[in-house]
Formats: C-alpha cells, sequence, structure tokens
C-alpha cells in the first residue's frame, strides 16, 4: 500500500509540472507576433503536453478505482476531476491565447507590407542611383584602362625598336667573332709550322754536332795511334 502511495504521488507531481509546463506556453502564444511558423511550433509543444497530461490523468484516475479504501480512491479521484476541470480551463485559455496571437501576427504582417511598399521605393531609387553612380564609375575604368594600353603599346613599340637594335648590334659582333675566330686560326697554323721547323732545326743541329764530334774523335785516333 505504501508503494502504492508513492506512485500516486509521483503522478500527481508529474501532472501538476506539466500543466505549469502548458501554461508558460500559453504565456509564450499571448506575446508571440510573429513569425506563423515559431506560433506553429508552440502549440504543437503545447498539444503534445496535453497529450501527456490526459494520459497522466487516466493513469491517476485508474490508481484511484485500485484502491482498497473507499476514503483514498474517492480523494484520488476528486483530484483527477479537478486537474480535468483545470485542464479544460487551459484549453479555453489556449484558444483565446491562440486567436490574440493570430491576430497580433495579422496586424503585423500588415505594416511589414506598408513599410515593405515605402521600403521597395527606397530600395528602387537606391538602386537607380547606385546604377548610375555603377556606369560612371565603369565608363572612368574604361578610360582608365584604354590609356593604360595606349601607353603599354608605345612602350612595346620602344621595346621593339630596342630588340631590333640589340638584334643588330648582335649580329654585328657575331661577324667579328667570325674574324676574329678566322685570324685565330691562321695563328695557330703559323705556330704550328714555325713548332714544325725549330724541331728540324733542332736536329739539324745535333746531328751537325754529332758529325762534327765524330770527326775530331776519329783524327785524334788517327795521330795517336799513327
Amino acid at each position: 500500500m505504501a508503494a502504492e502511495d508513492v506512485r500516486v504521488r509521483v503522478c500527481l507531481q508529474e501532472i501538476v509540472k506539466l500543466q505549469l509546463e502548458i501554461t508558460a506556453f500559453i504565456q509564450d502564444i499571448r506575446e508571440c507576433d510573429g513569425p506563423l511558423d515559431r506560433l506553429m511550433t508552440i502549440n504543437s509543444e503545447v498539444r503534445e503536453n496535453l497529450g501527456n497530461l490526459k494520459s497522466k490523468l487516466q493513469d491517476l484516475e485508474r490508481m484511484g478505482n485500485e484502491q482498497d479504501k473507499e476514503s483514498d480512491k474517492q480523494t484520488i479521484l476528486r483530484d483527477v476531476q479537478n486537474h480535468r476541470k483545470s485542464m479544460a480551463s487551459t484549453i479555453v485559455s489556449l484558444r483565446q491565447a491562440n486567436l490574440m496571437a493570430n491576430l497580433a501576427i495579422d496586424k503585423k504582417e500588415k505594416e511589414d507590407l506598408l513599410k515593405g511598399s515605402t521600403d521597395v521605393r527606397k530600395r528602387n531609387i537606391n538602386n537607380k542611383e547606385s546604377l548610375v553612380s555603377s556606369a560612371n564609375s565603369i565608363t572612368e575604368s574604361l578610360m582608365s584602362l584604354s590609356k593604360m594600353m595606349s601607353g603599354q603599346v608605345v612602350q612595346s613599340q620602344d621595346t621593339i625598336s630596342s630588340l631590333e637594335s640589340s638584334s643588330n648590334t648582335i649580329t654585328g659582333t657575331r661577324e667579328e667573332f667570325r674574324s676574329m675566330s678566322g685570324h685565330i686560326q691562321n695563328s695557330r697554323k703559323l705556330l704550328t709550322k714555325y713548332n714544325r721547323r725549330e724541331v728540324t732545326d733542332k736536329l739539324l743541329i745535333f746531328l751537325a754536332l754529332v758529325f762534327f764530334f765524330s770527326t775530331v774523335l776519329y783524327i785524334v785516333k788517327k795521330r795517336i795511334w799513327s
């Protein structure tokens, strides 16, 4: 029986908690002035809590009918009846809050629509001014680009002239190198020829010296032995 009392108390606490949450949601609905999606979201949460509240009241009623003592049974069923009356009053408040919220949202949408038409006119004027400013800016940019391209064309012509002059200089230098290469080759041939003559001269001198010393030795030998 003690466990049953605990279950009853827990169920009653959950019922009170759900009623407080629903009351808070109703206050949110009264203060809601849009958008409509937010109002629908709050109502969805309220409906979920109402379903849970209805289920808890049914559980409490079942626990009351299961009581052994008639006094306990009547007390619990009386609590169920009071909470159901409170839930009915809550539903009425919910409908009134939704009506007020819908009126507030409609009013705000009309005000936003009127304000929006004024803002649209202002935006159109601003857009035209912005377009004119943008067109002027683009024209100035194109003129600046044209001047820059003209300068680049002149600079390119100067560069081409410089390249032609450099090409002529390089061509002349190449011809000079070719001429110098011919002179170097001739000089190398002459040096090679002189080197050969020098070797021949040295060989002739050596042979002459050999012949001379041979002759001297022959004469000395003849005189000593004769």
